[in-house]
């Protein structure tokens, strides 16, 4: 799942939500960028008008495409980090593109592994989640003169005119996702929903405030058990965690993790515990089943930004910001959900997208 370390900066997220996208890396020896209409939503304000790096996609100029990402996590750990290189990959085949990734990247050695990158001529740099925000001075580096920059946004990450950032805004998908859970819970009869993280960080905290909100727009009285395992990746604390919080009835999981995302939901299945994704679409999974998808995957943003790679269009000093209710993704799914269900749950995305629901003042009202 996404750095869910990278949904941090909730009050403008990322998250993702995080996910926005840069005055081109590079133009050198007097190179005249293409100014880029800005993708930045309605209403969010651009740090500038962006500059499409000449041409792009073939940034650098030698005939090929290549694409190369970097991320903190494990590539092939079925949730959020697998999904950004899966788009990549899928979107850079049907192009004739190549890919070059890197993944379980330490922020430690983020900066190195970017003028790698950039070593082997690729033509966009693509970081996986903030926590690589390290990487980011190599854009100013020579070696990476002419490449352009993809990078999830967060709170404290500074635009400039050499990446493109990539943001959402995390209260949204977990107000929604705490408001599918309740209209599950309802089904149910419940009052009681647990949920799980890995570190407890502000960004953690944030999300569980959040989809507690979500739940109390139904249920107001509705308690939402709390545990922070320390390791979103470590399936055995998770399960541990989990038993715990099933042995006090709870009728709905939140994983928010990592790597013990599924293992988590295992063994809520055996207990007839619903379960939510932390980022994906996994609607379709049987082993395990997951009652609501919750999709802020960093793919489902990049796969979007690369379409404009390829069209010559993905600006650098520009962030975008998605929007719930308003744009594709985020947004929130029940899987199996009654027409009345989906409805109640279209109509509220509706309203945060429009504006009509303040989500910070929810969040805030019925989270804590």
């Amino acid at each position: 799942m996404r750095s869910l370390a990278n949904r941090g900066g909730w009050g403008a997220f990322v998250a993702v939500t995080g996910l926005g996208l840069a005055l081109s890396a590079c133009a050198s020896n007097g190179d005249t960028a293409t100014p880029a209409a800005s993708s930045v939503s309605s209403g969010t304000p651009a740090a500038a008008a962006g500059t499409v790096p000449p041409g792009e996609p073939d940034v650098n100029g030698d005939g090929k495409v290549v694409i190369g990402v970097l991320s903190p996590g494990d590539v092939n750990d079925h949730g959020y980090y697998e999904s950004f290189v899966t788009s990549a990959e899928a979107f850079a085949t049907a192009k004739g593109w190549s890919v070059i990734k890197r993944g379980s990247v330490a922020p430690t050695d983020a900066l190195n592994a970017a003028r790698a990158l950039c070593a082997q001529k690729v033509d966009l740099v693509a970081l996986g989640a903030a926590d690589l925000a390290d990487a980011i001075p190599a854009s100013e580096d020579p070696v990476c003169a002419k490449t352009a920059w993809y990078v999830p946004s967060s709170q404290n990450i500074d635009q400039t005119p050499k990446i493109f950032l990539s943001s959402d805004v995390p209260d949204q998908s977990m107000l929604a996702a705490g408001y599918a859970a309740g209209l599950v819970m309802q089904a149910k009869k419940s009052t009681k929903a647990g949920f799980i993280a890995g570190p407890e960080a502000d960004y953690s905290v944030a999300a569980a405030n959040g989809f507690t909100a979500g739940i109390r727009e139904l249920i107001p009285d509705a308690k939402v058990l709390r545990t922070y395992i320390g390791d979103a990746n470590d399936p055995a604390k998770g399960k541990e965690a989990a038993q715990a919080q099933i042995s006090q009835s709870v009728s709905v999981l939140y994983p928010y993790l990592g790597g013990a995302t599924d293992a988590v939901t295992t063994l809520a299945n055996a207990s007839g515990v619903e379960a939510l994704t932390p980022g994906t679409d996994r609607c379709d999974s049987t082993a395990p089943k997951y009652a609501i998808s919750v999709l802020f995957s960093p793919g489902d943003y990049f796969e979007s930004a690369l379409k404009q790679f390829a069209n010559g269009t993905l600006g650098m000093g520009i962030t975008k910001v998605w929007q719930l209710g308003a744009d594709p993704y985020p947004t929130v799914k029940l899987c199996n959900g009654s027409p009345e269900q989906n409805a109640k749950l279209a109509d509220f995305m509706k309203k945060i997208g429009s504006g009509e629901l303040d989500t910070s003042a929810e969040v805030a009202r019925l989270g804590k």
